[in-house]
């Protein structure tokens, strides 16, 4: 296990809830079903969280909150002590701008990347939104971050579908990296992976953490996977958290 950073945190959630309108069972009306329910945590600069529960628990819901995908009812969340209001509509420009300090990658590769475009071409991409590179720079930058992934230059005329599971979510992270964030959310990341796969990914993750500093909020229901890469955890039933904790090693 990592040693725990004593810097101040680089994320801080604080009260978030988020509210769906749902059709009842019976009859037209609609109710209020609470997905998140004031859920709070600090994620430290250069450290490393789980959010750990089932199926249906906010996990994902709250991760997704934190990158913008979704807006919340309520809470606050700061990053790098900037106040960022979950509550409301988030500009493109605002959209770019926390995309430069939090990144996410998704648990199934293959729906995350364009099929259209090949691998240089959509690291390249990530490349011309995050930064001011010039094209000659950018297609050097691009073969340092298939080598930071572990990836053969080669790869970068290839299309996904022409690539393993393992090298799909390789190239998510590479292109998560592109914008050089501070913070980097891995949502179920490993779980299609074949039990090798995870640990040569498991692997390349502690050596990005280790060479970036960049911070985890790693979502998973796997408690062995997530004690191999991160210091801390919290876990979430029915839109709480009920348990938080230091990580342990299994």
């Amino acid at each position: 296990m990592a040693e725990v950073t004593n810097m101040l945190p680089i994320l801080s959630v604080a009260g978030l809830v988020k509210d769906y309108r749902v059709r009842r069972q019976q009859g037209w009306r609609h109710e209020t079903f609470r997905a998140v329910d004031d859920v709070s945590f600090e994620l430290p600069t250069g450290g490393s969280l789980a959010i750990v529960g089932e199926s249906g628990s906010g996990k994902t819901t709250s991760a997704r909150i934190i990158v913008g995908l979704e807006r919340a009812t309520q809470g606050s969340i700061r990053v790098d002590g900037q106040e960022w209001r979950p509550t409301e509509k988030v500009s493109g420009r605002d959209r770019r701008e926390r995309g430069g300090r939090i990144q996410m990658v998704f648990q199934d590769p293959y729906l995350s990347l364009d099929r259209r475009q090949t691998i240089g071409s959509c690291l390249d991409e990530a490349l011309r939104i995050h930064t001011d590179l010039e094209r000659s720079a950018r297609a050097k930058r691009v073969a340092d971050l298939l080598s930071q992934v572990r990836l053969d230059q080669q790869i970068a005329s290839a299309h996904p579908r022409q690539l393993s599971g393992g090298q799909r979510q390789r190239v998510a992270i590479a292109r998560s990296l592109a914008a050089e964030p501070d913070i980097l959310v891995l949502d179920e990341a490993l779980a299609s992976l074949d039990v090798s796969t995870q640990a040569q990914v498991l692997k390349l993750l502690a050596d990005v953490r280790r060479t970036t500093g960049v911070a985890f909020l790693f979502i998973s229901h796997d408690l062995p996977i997530v004690g191999q890469i991160c210091d801390s955890v919290i876990v979430m039933k029915d839109g709480k958290v009920v348990e938080r904790g230091l990580s342990v090693r299994y």
